[in-house]
């Protein structure tokens, strides 16, 4: 068998495991470890947990998310009724500002924009938008406000490596530029991956994490 074979069924397997997605409507072509997911998924979150769940395994290079969002017709809600729950959410959500971020919903697709002072705000956006059911899709271009000067953003950045004990930090490279962080080096797997990028949009001022972090399997 061969290793894009085992990839395929290594990653039909974690969708089946996964009990808050229905598996059988989703297609998984392997490519040189590529993993290109397909068809039809009920919620937008459903979309997420998908990737999530390709991404939770080992060997998997890269991934093409080609889902589609296909509500039920009793299930489906009016735009002006989908930005309602999406403000009311925003509403009680301490960690989304109460001011700056704007919403559009148009066929159950959000764009939200603005400006937020961290990255996690504008993270908690999107999370909180992908939850509401009738949602299809998710734009957000909120952006981040500069705040910190290059080498302040570098140094708490290292310092978080060092501190995580998922990741080795002499292995990552980081070159800031304002607030644009790139992040070189290798890692052992996926989730020291996203543990240094994570780690990279956790600085204050950083708006923009370009992750080159390549796994060495």
């Amino acid at each position: 068998m061969s290793n894009d074979s085992r990839l395929q069924q290594d990653v039909i397997a974690e969708l089946e495991f996964e009990p808050s997605i229905d598996h059988t409507q989703i297609g998984v072509t392997v490519t040189n470890g590529v993993v290109t997911l397909t068809g039809f998924v009920r919620t937008y979150i459903e979309k997420m947990t998908a990737e999530k769940c390709a991404r939770r395994v080992h060997g998997v290079r890269a991934i093409a998310e080609e889902l589609e969002v296909r509500l039920l017709a009793a299930s489906r809600t009016t735009d002006t009724d989908l930005a309602e729950r999406i403000l009311n959410v925003f509403k009680w959500d301490a960690s989304i500002p109460k001011t700056g971020v704007d919403v559009k919903v148009e066929h159950g697709r959000v764009t939200l924009t603005g400006e937020v002072d961290w990255h996690f705000q504008q993270e908690a956006c999107g999370k909180a938008v992908g939850r509401i059911h009738g949602v299809t899709g998710v734009n957000n271009l909120i952006h981040v406000k500069t705040q910190a000067s290059a080498f302040d953003v570098r140094q708490r950045i290292v310092d978080a490596f060092k501190r995580s004990a998922d990741i080795d930090a002499s292995t990552i490279t980081v070159i800031t530029e304002g607030g644009k962080v790139t992040l070189g080096g290798k890692v052992r797997a996926w989730h020291e991956r996203a543990t240094a990028e994570r780690a990279a949009w956790a600085a204050p001022g950083v708006t923009k994490v370009e992750d080159n972090i390549i796994l060495a399997f």
